[in-house]
């Protein structure tokens, strides 16, 4: 007896609280196969390869150390290769997070418009292909640590945390960047533009203590603020990070996260058709 074929029905949203996680988690297979494929591809056909994800942050690292170690000569608890090396780990990884889920959906416009699958599968699978980067970079901090005789303690345990927190931050405001970069492509083009003076609002240069007190309070409000912090500390022992300020920065991240997400389950049915 011929076995009947199995019919999938594909309906929209009944409601606009309605997200549909377990959807996603259906389609994980695909989530990790895109995942894999982008992470192959990065650094497909270059002689350096995997190096690249080294090279960029020790070069930067040197350059930070050599102008503002020895020329601006800012103070550090840490040796300041090692402050700019723990600072820039989690910068990049959000920065290049960031401006993947922003393009994600616009560069798999081509699947899109043939085969059906959760489009949030797209921006959530940028996301993890950074932590392949992070990990060799850990790597080679590791190694300068021991240069200078600098062992790491038991706040490393937390180190995960920070790491996540880092990728849910570059999904909750790409979440809302991707879906609008879908109809206004000026977006993308912005968002190199807005990551660079981002930087300069985050403790990687420089230390937060140097930041007046009197606007501590709203410069925490940048939720890259209490990652850095946390993440250097995690490495690094020195100064504790203030957790009321990272537990409110990540309050602010849940609640943009739930937000875009919400509005990417409401404009995703069009963007096979706007693309």
């Amino acid at each position: 007896m011929k076995p009947s074929p199995q019919i999938t029905i594909i309906e929209p949203p009944k409601s606009a609280f309605e997200l549909n996680l377990g959807e996603v988690w259906r389609y994980r297979d695909l989530l990790m196969l895109l995942a894999w494929r982008d992470i192959s591809a990065r650094f497909r056909q270059s002689i350096v390869g995997y190096g690249w994800a080294i090279l960029r942050p020790l070069i930067t690292v040197l350059i930070y150390t050599l102008v503002f170690s020895k020329f601006v000569r800012i103070e550090t608890e840490q040796p300041y290769v090692i402050f700019a090396f723990a600072g820039l780990i989690p910068w990049l990884y959000f920065s290049q997070a960031l401006s993947s889920v922003t393009g994600s959906v616009v560069s798999g416009g081509a699947m899109l418009t043939k085969v059906y699958f959760p489009r949030l599968v797209l921006p959530l699978a940028t996301v993890a292909v950074g932590l392949i980067e992070v990990l060799l970079q850990l790597f080679v901090l590791g190694g300068v640590m021991f240069w200078y005789d600098f062992a790491p303690g038991l706040p490393i345990l937390a180190l995960p945390l920070f790491i996540a927190i880092a990728g849910i931050t570059a999904l909750a405001f790409g979440i809302w960047l991707t879906a609008l970069n879908v109809k206004y492509r000026d977006v993308g083009m912005a968002v190199p533009f807005l990551i660079q003076i981002w930087m300069y609002l985050c403790p990687i240069i420089y230390p937060i203590s140097v930041v007046d007190p009197e606007y501590r309070s709203l410069y925490s409000l940048n939720p890259m603020v209490g990652v850095i912090e946390g993440f250097r500390w995690s490495l690094l022992s020195g100064s504790a990070p203030d957790w009321s300020m990272i537990a409110g920065s990540s309050t602010v991240t849940f609640i943009i996260l739930l937000a875009g997400l919400l509005y990417f389950r409401k404009v995703e049915q069009t963007f096979a058709d706007v693309i």
